[in-house]
């Protein structure tokens, strides 16, 4: 398959076409998955559990910055498709262009106003006296460097979703790979602590936003940087932001959960169940990223094919999605119910931290296998333009269940009523997703008959 040409999106195999674009895009995320977690372990171990605590307060700030940064790429990348989908590779371009200045923009904004009330946020978000100087060191580095995450996550979507899955693959592979060296060297031999861990991050995105940008400097490549795409279009922006404020609600709802979740486990728990719920928290994200990378292979495939309304395509398509995602959350399901010590111990030795950490997992998976196929949903009707469906799915989990389950349950069961609200919402979101897919379908299967 020739790779560099986004036509084939149209004519190959769905099969074939979703094995290509979506395992570079799994092993990316996953790597990204991995990234954060490698950082964890070697806070936990080379710094201590309360460091971890730490970290998890960060979790909203993280959270946001991706919010402001999926709004770009995540939109820029469905709208460069839908673009090649009607053989505008001048539009795609444009899109390339204006999607590199606002990422610029949403860090230099996002990560100057949080440094100014860095300290003040952090307390809101959940921080004590004890883990407020571990978050903050942690965040200070990230904020300084949040330009180069947003030119380098922005561009790897853009790049991925105008026929390049491998090379976006290998960004990740790239940032992980320097981020395994560079952390142990920063936190365990020059002492550096959690700021170490932070600005090996930073350094190993430089390294792949310089991939990136290399990418789209030649050329060979398909869409490239040329003069004239860098001036900010209004039409492409309204499409960029319209498209992708589903991603980033959902972000941003999830952050104010977090917060809600963190003030709450410090309430019924202490600092360490907040340490807890951060392990609790890198585990599934594992496991999620690689439903994101699934999703993120279906996207160009359903956004082409939806542009050129080869609607057949996009239905079968959806449908090994769905079933491939529901596999991959079931095994996150019995690995974390079997295996949950194995788990936990990669993290930390501290026995109290342990046993909170154990029972959470155990508690917040029961529900998981459903969560991959109601991702896949809401990112099915991303894809294909529906921004309002996907933004109203993205947000029932988070607003609808999670928040009153999180309200109400802790008085019954205490810390366990805050696991439980997982599963709970888990569950009514699922359903929700189905119903919504089925009247869609519905119509779909009405203009195809006509």
């Amino acid at each position: 398959m020739r790779e560099n040409n986004p036509h084939i999106l149209g004519t190959e195999k769905v099969g074939k076409l979703l094995l290509e674009y979506s395992i570079p895009a799994i092993i990316g995320m996953t790597l990204t998955s991995l990234y954060n977690i490698i950082d964890s372990v070697f806070i936990g171990h080379g710094v201590g559990a309360m460091a971890i605590s730490g970290l998890a307060i960060s979790f909203p700030l993280m959270n946001l910055l991706v919010a402001f940064c999926t709004l770009v790429g995540v939109g820029g990348a469905t709208i460069s498709s839908i673009r090649l989908g009607q053989k505008d590779t001048d539009g795609a371009e444009k899109v390339l262009g204006n999607v590199t200045v606002l990422c610029v923009i949403n860090s230099i904004f996002y990560g100057g106003i949080t440094l100014l009330f860095l300290d003040q946020i952090l307390f809101f978000f959940g921080a004590s006296h004890d883990t407020l100087p571990y978050a903050r060191d942690f965040m200070q580095i990230i904020l300084i460097g949040s330009p180069v995450t947003y030119v380098m996550i922005g561009l790897n979507n853009i790049m991925r979703a105008t026929g390049y899955p491998r090379k976006a693959m290998l960004s990740s592979m790239l940032t992980v790979g320097c981020n395994i060296i560079l952390a142990p060297v920063f936190i365990f031999w020059l002492g550096w602590g959690i700021r170490g861990a932070a600005t090996a991050t930073i350094l190993s995105q430089f390294a792949g936003m310089v991939w990136v940008l290399s990418h789209f400097m030649q050329e060979k490549s398909y869409i490239r940087f040329k003069k004239g795409i860098f001036k900010l279009r209004k039409r492409i922006i309204e499409n960029i932001f319209s498209i992708g404020m589903s991603p980033f609600l959902m972000n941003v709802c999830a952050s104010a959960i977090v917060i809600i979740f963190n003030k709450s486990l410090l309430l019924y728990g202490g600092d360490l169940a907040i340490g807890a719920y951060g392990i609790l928290n890198r585990l599934l994200m594992l496991f999620v990223m690689v439903i994101m990378g699934l999703t993120m292979g279906m996207q160009p495939i359903v956004g082409y094919n939806h542009g050129a309304h080869k609607f057949d395509r996009v239905k079968q398509t959806l449908k090994y999605c769905m079933i491939a995602g529901g596999c991959i959350t079931s095994l996150g399901f019995v690995f974390s119910e079997l295996f949950p010590n194995l788990v936990v111990n990669m993290f930390t030795d501290d026995k109290e931290l342990t046993a909170l950490a154990r029972t959470g997992l155990q508690i917040g998976v029961l529900m998981f296998p459903f969560v991959g196929i109601q991702i896949v949903i809401s990112s099915f009707f991303q894809s294909i333009g529906k921004a309002k469906i996907s933004i109203f799915l993205s947000l029932s989990r988070q607003l609808l269940y999670l928040l009153p389950c999180l309200l109400l349950l802790p008085h019954w069961w205490g810390l366990n009523g805050i696991w439980l609200s997982m599963p709970v919402s888990d569950l009514l979101a699922f359903i929700t997703a189905c119903l919504m897919l089925a009247h869609h379908i519905k119509n779909l299967n009405k203009i195809t008959e006509v």
